[in-house]
């Protein structure tokens, strides 16, 4: 079972971000909601593909198949990122956010504050 966003596509993480934001998708609903969408039945070969790599199921509902994730978006995202982290910050959870921080990614006051909280609320569980 696929567990990251690595070894998709540009497109195959489109139509992937179709179905996490909708929760399921038909081919047609995919096709609606991905920029430059090409052809009906280029969409639906790539549907075939994600699921037969094993990211996205299907149910029949009618004449129509329906699609969904095979992994929850929060562990996807989560083991996405901890490839990410290990594979370009050796590991290192402070290189990334350091990373995050200096890249001109400005981030708001809230932002700053919700993520000082949450390094608060670390510091206190132990982690």
């Amino acid at each position: 079972m696929a567990e990251n966003g690595s070894g998709l596509s540009r497109r195959e993480r489109q139509i992937m971000d179709v179905i996490y934001r909708r929760g399921r998708a038909t081919a047609a609903e995919v096709l609606e909601d991905i920029p430059d969408p090409p052809g009906y039945s280029a969409v639906r070969a790539m549907l075939r593909l994600l699921e037969i790599k094993g990211h996205i199921r299907h149910e029949q509902d009618g004449p129509r198949y329906v699609f969904l994730p095979v992994v929850n978006r929060d562990r996807a995202r989560r083991s996405a990122l901890t490839h990410v982290v290990r594979t370009f910050f050796d590991g290192s959870a402070t290189e990334a956010v350091a990373a995050l921080l200096n890249d001109g990614g400005k981030l708001s006051d809230a932002e700053l504050d919700r993520l000082s909280a949450m390094i608060e609320e670390a510091r206190e569980e132990g982690r």
